[in-house]
Order: structure tokens, then sequence, then C-alpha cells
């Protein structure tokens, strides 16, 4: 039986300078570093919620450059307050692909790509 989700693997040619990206631009909050494999490969975690799903940025060596595809796979990242969020994160020079809109019996909804052209969404759904 699944359970849910535990985590969502992000791979990168350079994880340092993605995590680095969701850290400071994003504001979430690393809660797990790792060096592993042969090829020393960097492992950032991004606990969301406590006891909820990861957000993992890992290197690996067959992702290069950036993503051709971003509308395929998008991670939604939850707020109370979408309006000050998207400010903040446009003040950050964070790339803006799609301003907040509504979507009915759901909520709000802001697209933005990050640094390897991935596609992430601010999201406040209806309480």
């Amino acid at each position: 039986m699944i359970r849910g989700i535990e985590s969502i693997l992000l791979f990168s040619e350079n994880a340092k300078k993605l995590a680095a990206f969701y850290r400071e631009k994003v504001g979430l909050k690393v809660t797990f570093e790792a060096v592993m494999g042969e090829n020393d490969e960097e492992c950032y975690v991004f606990g969301l919620t406590k006891g909820g799903p990861a957000l993992n940025i890992m290197d690996h060596s067959d992702v290069k450059g950036k993503n051709k595809d971003p509308k395929r796979y998008i991670v939604n990242l939850e707020v109370d307050d979408i309006k000050r969020e998207v400010a903040r994160l446009k003040k950050s020079g964070v790339k803006l692909v799609r301003d907040t809109y509504h979507i009915e019996d759901y909520g709000y909804v802001a697209t933005f790509e990050d640094v390897d052209g991935n596609y992430f969404q601010l999201v406040q759904v209806r309480a």
C-alpha cells in the first residue's frame, strides 16, 4: 500500500547552485546536507513541513544544462499570503513565468522559474 509522498527529487548539474537559489531567493530552509556516492555528489534536503514530504536537490552526472521541458513537472509551494510572497520573489529577481491567477474552488497560483529552468509555483489554497 502506498502511504504518501516521502520526497521529491530534483536533479541538477550543479546542486549547490540550485539549492542556494531555493534557500536564498525562495526562502526554503535546508534541513540536511550530504555528500554521497563515488563522485562526491552533493545533496540538499529541504524539509518543507514536519513529517511531510521533502524537496531533495541533488547532483546527477546525466543531467546537463537547463530544463528543456519545464512545464512537465512543477512543484507547488503553499503560502499564506500569495500577494506578499510573489512581490518578495519579484523583488529578489526570480523570473516570473505567469503572474497570480485564480482557479475556481482551488485558490491562487503564480508560476516562477528557477536557475535550472524548472518551473515552480506558489499557491494559496482556499481555507
